[in-house]
């Protein structure tokens, strides 16, 4: 609570958030769907990546997840009960359209048609993203994101599912997060397909823009009704430790390469010129042909931003220098000596608040909502498999204050979906993260609703007026 100088408490700024905010809940295919090899699934990288030894915690995989394949309405069952009116989840383009090309899978897209029936049954928006990392292992194979064709194989794959839920489907995202596509999956080799060349990196990045302004431009074509277009971001705060020069750089290095890229090419139409730079310094270049730039700047109708932690930079290492042993210049993460969240991340709600103002800053006109934000968190179930999970109710109310704060000061923020709906499979790190507002119990696929659940259908219902 914010407390006047008399003493007296104020309201809770999330009271101020408006009538038309939209509220929601989010997931992602692979992370719950389960049903990998039926009704004509084919692989996706991360079916591949899985089975690299060591390359996920526990060796786990996403072959069962939480089942939600055969689960559906009692999940969204669940959804209702929150009393929401969104829910964002991801079409699995191996489901959709085996091996990546060629003609829709009627039985895969059947799925996702019988999903949004439901959730309009139960007055719920559905919110589609067309792809959240699962791509066919066939278009790995010939190239992956690096290769200019998969951008057009993703256009290809978006008209598929536009054809068949556009119809009742109004809000479309393209890509998720593809920093983490391009750089995790290509670069770092963190996550599928597991490669490491900082090269093949930054084709990536240009090819999953590219594909999103190829769908962007054909769903907009083909659309008779009013539609609503956009990606979705993964952002956080990048600032300086010191005044120092090369902490000003290393900071100035992480914001172009984890946001500018992006987001300069989508609004701008242009990638930075120190971004530019920065990669030639390191033997790379964007590889864009013709009117590219131009395809990315489709205009958007909505940015998703997924936020889970701001970051300060250091431009030298723990011994002053600021050269790394290759000779590239430090970027050095210096913690804050904040509480961490299980995923080692800085809880730190006032940088959401920068990062949204500075969104509205420097990229004006542009409607936002919250596509993800929620906390992992080491979750004790009682007997009866219920969590207390007051750590996430406090971090979910403190980024809420942070959005409404942001929202008073002129951001424009139009919703906030919390991530996740249900605990799942949380990537590399397998089964051992917890993210969900309601526990799944992977032995038994019970669904219990946690304290942080109860938490957001009182504060749904409060700040909507329900009672």
């Amino acid at each position: 609570m914010e407390s006047t100088a008399a003493g007296s408490a104020t309201a809770d700024p999330i009271d101020t958030l408006p009538a038309s905010f939209r509220w929601g809940v989010a997931t992602s295919s692979y992370q719950i769907e389960g049903a990998v090899a039926e009704d004509g699934r084919t692989p996706s990288i991360w079916d591949t990546f899985c089975r690299v030894p060591g390359a996920v915690a526990g060796g786990d995989t996403g072959d069962v997840a939480c089942d939600h394949y055969h689960r559906m309405p009692q999940d969204v069952a669940l959804i209702a009960d929150l009393g929401v009116d969104t829910y964002r989840f991801s079409t699995a383009w191996p489901r959709v359209q085996p091996g990546g090309r060629g003609p829709a899978n009627p039985t895969g897209l059947a799925f996702y048609d019988r999903l949004v029936d439901e959730l309009l049954d139960r007055g719920i928006d559905p919110w589609v993203t067309l792809y959240h990392w699962d791509l066919p292992q066939e278009l790995e194979d010939t190239g992956g994101w690096p290769a200019r064709d998969t951008a057009y194989r993703f256009a290809d794959y978006a008209m598929l599912v536009f054809d068949a839920l556009g119809d009742r489907v109004r809000t479309w995202t393209t890509l998720n997060e593809p920093w983490c596509s391009a750089m995790l999956g290509y670069a770092y080799g963190e996550h599928a397909p597991g490669r490491r060349d900082l090269g093949d990196a930054i084709a990536a990045a240009h090819h999953l823009l590219l594909g999103h302004g190829l769908a962007t431009r054909r769903i907009r074509a083909a659309a008779t009704a009013p539609v609503e277009l956009g990606i979705t971001l993964n952002l956080a705060t990048a600032v300086p430790a010191t005044d120092s020069a090369a902490d000003h750089d290393a900071a100035r290095a992480s914001d172009g390469l984890g946001a500018r890229l992006y987001l300069d090419p989508l609004v701008h139409g242009r990638y930075p010129d120190d971004v530019l730079a920065d990669l030639a310094a390191d033997g790379v270049t964007v590889p864009v042909r013709d009117d590219d730039l131009a395809v990315i700047a489709a205009p958007l109708d909505v940015l998703g931003v997924n936020y889970y932690f701001g970051q300060v930079f250091s431009g030298v290492d723990a011994d002053g220098r600021d050269r790394d042993a290759d000779g590239r210049p430090v970027r050095r993460v210096i913690p804050r000596g904040r509480p961490r969240t299980a995923m080692g991340w800085e809880i730190v709600p006032e940088c959401f608040t920068d990062l949204l103002l500075r969104i509205s800053r420097d990229y004006p006109g542009l409607p936002m909502v919250i596509t993800e934000n929620g906390a992992a968190f080491d979750d004790h179930p009682d007997a009866r498999g219920f969590v207390a999970d007051d750590d996430r109710v406090g971090y979910l109310a403190e980024h809420l204050r942070a959005v409404a704060r942001a929202r008073r000061a002129g951001a424009d923020v139009r919703g906030y979906f919390a991530w996740s709906l249900l605990d799942n499979f949380e990537w590399a790190y397998g089964y051992d993260k917890r993210f969900g507002i309601v526990r799944v119990d992977y032995d038994t696929q019970e669904r219990v609703p946690k304290r942080s659940a109860l938490w957001f259908r009182d504060t749904v219902r409060r700040v909507r007026g329900r009672g």
